[in-house]
């Protein structure tokens, strides 16, 4: 009897079973994206508080920080800067050393299930580079907030690693942690809003 290729999909909790080799739009819904991603820890879960630091509640932040940079972004860049990190909502929060020891492949799987995303929401499965530079300027200086309010990290050692903001992006931005169930019921909302914006 041949042996049967390893399991390479994942029940959610909508029903769905997300193949993760070949993901497609039907089996993604956005209240298992916002579910997964408030019970993913950023940092590892080396934050200070009494709950997680979430992927969605990162996501928020990133999507404000976009907004202040762009204030003339049409909704399509805000909602695929809120999407930005969706494929970890099956494939975790892996730190960046741990991402370079995994190699290439953990590239490829994040690009085939962010492509998936992004085309079950009407965006291009792949977002222009212009975009996808903006979207990483706004996540560097996120970084730049998590790792300076709750992550341990320094100002001059943020400074180094992920750039220094300029003040008036980063004015009046305070992490604050929440429960899981909020911040779902948060990145839901704001996934509509932008959604209806479209």
């Amino acid at each position: 009897m041949p042996k049967q290729p390893p399991r390479a999909w994942q029940r959610m909790l909508s029903g769905r079973r997300l193949d993760l080799l070949d993901p497609t739009p039907v089996d993604i819904e956005i209240e298992d994206i916002a579910h997964g991603l408030a019970f993913v820890a950023r940092w590892n879960g080396q934050t200070r508080g009494d709950y997680p630091y979430s992927v969605a509640e990162h996501s928020l932040l990133v999507e404000r920080l976009f907004g202040r940079l762009n204030p003339k972004a049409p909704a399509k860049w805000q909602l695929a800067t809120l999407l930005h990190d969706a494929p970890e909502y099956v494939i975790g929060d892996m730190i960046s050393p741990v991402k370079a020891a995994v190699g290439p492949g953990y590239g490829a799987l994040d690009d085939r299930l962010q492509a998936g995303v992004n085309l079950r929401f009407g965006l291009p499965a792949t977002v222009p580079a212009m975009i996808k530079k903006q979207i990483k300027r706004a996540d560097r200086i996120s970084a730049w907030l998590e790792a300076t309010q709750i992550a341990g990290f320094s100002k001059s050692e943020a400074d180094k690693f992920f750039g220094k903001p300029e003040a008036q992006v980063i004015a009046g931005m305070e992490i604050a942690l929440r429960p899981p169930v909020e911040v779902r019921a948060a990145f839901t909302a704001r996934h509509g809003e932008l959604m209806a914006a479209l």
